[in-house]
């Protein structure tokens, strides 16, 4: 097993009450090889990495070749994740709620995911996570915020930041700091490899085939861009941290540096040149990685050189640097992670001409409530996030139809790639938005039914406060803007400032409160107030 010890220091915005330190562990079951870092967070925050372990495993040719994880492969994850449980035990690393076990898109696409998440449970003890892609984007964007803040020329840039790994590509592209488009690409390194090899590529035509994919991937990026950006790419990966170990005398991987292309593009082609076999014996690197390295560097090469740059930025930033700069944090949101998911979703809402005064001030009268209500509901951030995404969506459905068009706004939404949102919670917000008018929710509708109970119970709960804020901006004047509310004799008593006739609203709120008193047991009445 390959161990790597080291000091390095990551920086975060946060920390924990207790001023002990706290000694934690992220674990990436990727395509092609499981690796764990150990870490020690201080109170402020601060993350002292303690120790990394890398062990090649064939998770991606299993799972892109035959559609699922053959059992010998399972043994061997079982194998080095049981090595690993040993590892903690010497750091005395036991508490769940201090290990965090993540797989990405090999995991994630095997038809047999469920079998092998449960035999690695019951070998090892480990509850695996396979994360999505907007997750991945998520905690890349907080874990990077640092590096982005510390390289004044990316403030006033179109920054792309890309990451090509065995199985897909993730791209964020970053504009003064804000979330312009984040996708995962069906791209990968090994994914190359095994197309080669599916259709008996010969070595002379291999390059180019993949150079065909590669720009296709390319081209969908550069749709993104806005015209006259000056763009800089930052580069991720374990791939081009290997180039740059090669090829900088003095790379700091703790900071950002910058890699000429052509001395990139003159590496790679070299890189292309050797079998696998060569590159083991050249660069000691293992199969897994010699296997990856010639496409993962042709690929940055090519996206460097597609985009006009002389230069790329490279850092020793990955994937579990980013799940422990999370963990500092208890996995809370932080406040420019909230906006960039609301401004995620208004530029999504723009696409369909929505009304944006009006849904604007439904959101925040919805936030509101939700705060007033907590009480009732005790639900956390996260569900306010999905009340305000909904909230602001919830009538993208008529650039489609009018009629029921609250079904063709959860279908948007569903099918829809908005930052930090996955499947699951864009399935939440989706039916939010959808409940929030017409019928209430019916164990047989669509999505509905796929939801656990508390989940049920939560979309119940967030639609129904919805309604009400819909209500209140019934005549879409944006005119009750000072609320007050409190509980009394079984009713929710909303007190409106400012406003001298409420009958529009009280009349709506008539029609649509039935589904609040049924999910929280109580009327909704509106009193005016100040003036």
């Amino acid at each position: 097993m390959n161990s790597q010890f080291g000091s390095k220091t990551l920086t975060s915005s946060a920390g924990g009450p207790d001023s002990t330190p706290r000694t934690v562990a992220v674990i990436d079951v990727g395509t092609s090889s499981i690796r764990m870092a150990i870490a020690e967070i201080s109170s402020g925050g601060g993350i002292r990495i303690l120790e990394r372990l890398i062990q090649g495993v064939s998770l991606g040719k299993d799972s892109f070749n035959e559609g699922s994880i053959q059992k010998p492969t399972i043994e061997e994850c079982v194998r080095v994740l049981r090595s690993y449980r040993r590892k903690l035990d010497e750091y005395q690393v036991t508490d769940p709620s201090r290990i965090r076990v993540v797989a990405t898109s090999a995991v994630r696409e095997a038809s047999n995911r469920l079998a092998f998440l449960d035999r690695v449970y019951s070998a090892t003890g480990f509850l695996i996570e396979p994360i999505d892609e907007a997750e991945v984007s998520r905690v890349t964007y907080l874990g990077i915020q640092p590096l982005l803040k510390a390289e004044p020329a990316l403030k006033s840039s179109t920054t792309i930041v890309a990451e090509v790994g065995s199985g897909s590509t993730d791209v964020l592209v970053l504009r003064s700091d804000n979330v312009d488009y984040s996708h995962t690409y069906r791209l990968g390194s090994i994914r190359l490899r095994e197309t080669l090899e599916a259709y008996q590529t010969p070595r002379t035509s291999s390059r180019r085939i993949m150079e065909t994919q590669i720009d296709r991937t390319i081209e969908q990026v550069r749709q993104h861009l806005r015209d006259g950006s000056n763009v800089e790419l930052l580069a991720l990966g374990s791939d081009v941290r290997f180039a740059a170990s090669q090829l900088l005398t003095e790379w700091n991987p703790a900071s950002l540096s910058r890699l000429a292309l052509a001395e990139l593009e003159a590496f790679t082609d070299g890189i292309l040149e050797l079998s696998e076999d060569q590159l083991v014996e050249t660069f000691h690197l293992n199969l897994q990685d010699a296997e990856s390295v010639g496409p993962a560097l042709l690929t940055y090469a090519r996206m460097a050189r597609a985009f006009g740059l002389e230069q790329i930025l490279v850092t020793d930033f990955n994937l579990r640097d980013a799940l422990l700069t999370e963990m500092t944090v208890g996995g809370e949101w932080s406040e420019d992670l909230r906006n960039q998911i609301l401004r995620s979703a208004v530029d999504f809402a723009n696409r369909f001409e929505f009304d944006r005064q009006h849904a604007m001030h439904v959101a925040r009268l919805s936030v509101e409530l939700f705060r007033e209500l907590h009480q009732e509901h005790k639900l956390g951030p996260r569900w306010e996030m999905i009340l305000q995404v909904a909230a602001i969506l919830h009538e993208i459905g008529l650039f489609v139809s009018t009629k029921s068009y609250h079904k063709h706004t959860m279908y948007l939404i569903t099918n829809s790639e908005l930052f930090g949102l996955g499947p699951s919670d864009l399935l939440r917000v989706s039916l939010v938005a959808r409940y929030h008018r017409r019928a209430s929710p019916k164990p047989n509708h669509e999505g509905y039914s796929r939801l656990d109970r508390d989940d049920r119970v939560a979309v119940s709960r967030m639609a129904a406060v919805l309604r009400v804020a819909d209500s209140l901006d019934q005549s879409r004047s944006q005119r009750v803007t000072r609320i007050r509310c409190h509980c009394e004799d079984q009713r929710l008593v909303i007190t409106v400032d400012g406003v001298d006739d409420l009958s529009v609203e009280q009349l709506e709120l008539r029609q649509r409160g039935p589904m609040f008193e049924d999910t929280y047991g109580m009327q909704v009445l509106l009193r005016k107030g100040r003036d």
